[in-house]
């Protein structure tokens, strides 16, 4: 299994530096990774880095916590757009989920795709805070939102993937989207393990280990 195309190639933690970044770059374009999933203050580093590549540039919005209101969530997302990201990973607001705010969720996500004039948007669930029947409550809404991925976690939660999840939500959003497995994925038995239970997309800050077998 070639698993270089579908990892995106991660640094979200607090203490990245431009060189963390830069080297993260060049390590996408050498390995042929899906993109580099940066936080949005690196959005317009990464575009020109990248630029005349393949790999796309990924940046997360409303993160880690989803908890943001949702205009400036949606600012945030044009912001990136307008500066170069080709893809927006959101954080889908888990407190509203939790108690059945089902039309915030919708127009929480759905503000952040119109905002993101096109791009792909991949809504983060948070899984780990969530049941079965939340997870496929939360994949529903971000299908009926227009996003065009569901993914699975932060990394910053008290959990990240798990094959079960992974598996709920392919089987939720059948073809209306695609599925992305982030949080924990360090080898590439795990990775695959991901792909094998219906993940589209790998999101990882290990995937220099994983290509290595």
């Amino acid at each position: 299994m070639n698993l270089n195309a579908l990892i995106d190639h991660t640094v979200l933690k607090a203490t990245a530096t431009r060189d963390d970044v830069a080297r993260l770059c060049d390590e996408a374009v050498e390995h042929g990774f899906a993109s580099v999933c940066v936080n949005t203050c690196w959005v317009p580093m990464v575009a020109e880095r990248l630029a005349g590549t393949p790999v796309k540039t990924c940046c997360v919005v409303g993160f880690p916590l989803g908890a943001m209101a949702t205009d400036p969530k949606a600012y945030e997302a044009k912001w990136a757009v307008d500066n170069g990201a080709d893809e927006v990973d959101m954080v889908l607001n888990v407190g509203w989920l939790l108690e059945g705010a089902d039309d915030a969720v919708r127009e929480d996500i759905a503000a952040v795709v119109r905002a993101s004039q096109g791009r792909c948007v991949k809504v983060i669930l948070e899984t780990c805070y969530l049941d079965d029947s939340q997870i496929a409550r939360a994949c529903r809404l971000s299908v009926e939102a227009g996003a065009a991925f569901v993914k699975t976690s932060t990394g910053f939660g008290t959990g990240g993937a798990t094959v079960g999840d992974v598996a709920l939500m392919r089987a939720t959003v059948g073809d209306a989207c695609k599925v992305k497995a982030s949080g924990g994925i360090h080898t590439a038995e795990e990775a695959a393990a991901m792909v094998e239970a219906g993940a589209d997309r790998i999101g990882t800050s290990s995937g220099i280990a994983i290509v290595a077998g």
